[in-house]
């Protein structure tokens, strides 16, 4: 049976982040501090546009947009906390934001600062939670993985981490499942040529040479059109 659960709304994530934040600042120790976001079912890259019809911008929090006197750390905070609603988000594409969004870097610093603290970032759970669903989506081997994670800006070391789990035997299972997949669209082609655009189909995945050989080769065997009478 599926899970009927409804899934928290932007403004119910950003409700929630507020919430850990606000008694984070109060001390008080019995708020969740688990990031909203990291159960989203939503994709970790999808943001929708922040700018309305008229221009200004729905990143900025609506009582302080156009207020030159608005404190400068208030309004980053509410920037990051928007962006954390809708996306999970490592810390250095949320700088990437702000100072996109004109905050000074001292006061993002100080701003992601507490946010780190507080729970509401955490790349490591982050870099786990993007191998997980880049696994389970678009099977990608532990290369691709680690160059997205480097592009998003997680360190070397989480990201080390969150590929340790990652298991040889489950690269090989991964590998033939997608080659298996391909191969359906390849029907009635030469052995040469499927081989050649399997080969950079699984490339482009991230697995590498003696992994995506190997699984070709077994693939190729057992199909029908391949196997001697």
């Amino acid at each position: 049976m599926s899970d009927s659960t409804p899934q928290p709304g932007p403004a119910d994530r950003l409700a929630r982040a507020r919430e850990v934040l606000a008694a984070a600042e109060a001390g008080e120790p019995s708020v969740d501090p688990t990031p909203p976001t990291m159960t989203t079912r939503r994709s970790a890259d999808r943001a929708p546009d922040s700018r309305r019809r008229d221009g200004s911008d729905t990143d900025v929090p609506e009582s302080v947009r156009g207020d030159a006197e608005a404190d400068p750390h208030d309004v980053a905070r509410q920037i990051a906390l928007r962006q954390l609603t809708m996306a999970p988000r490592s810390r250095k594409q949320l700088e990437d934001k702000l100072r996109q969004k004109g905050c000074a870097d001292e006061v993002s610093h100080v701003v992601l600062d507490r946010l780190e603290e507080v729970g509401l970032i955490d790349d490591a759970a982050y870099a786990r939670m993007l191998v997980r669903t880049r696994q389970e989506t678009k099977g990608l081997a532990p290369r691709a993985l680690s160059q997205e994670l480097r592009r998003k800006g997680v360190s070397d070391d989480l990201i080390e981490d969150a590929l340790a789990d990652i298991a040889s035997d489950d690269q090989h299972v991964r590998a033939r499942e997608l080659v298996d997949k391909r191969l359906r669209t390849m029907r009635g082609l030469d052995p040469q040529v499927q081989t050649r655009r399997l080969a950079g189909f699984l490339a482009r995945k991230g697995y590498d040479s003696n992994v995506a050989s190997g699984v070709i080769r077994e693939a190729l065997a057992d199909l029908p059109e391949h196997q001697r009478d």
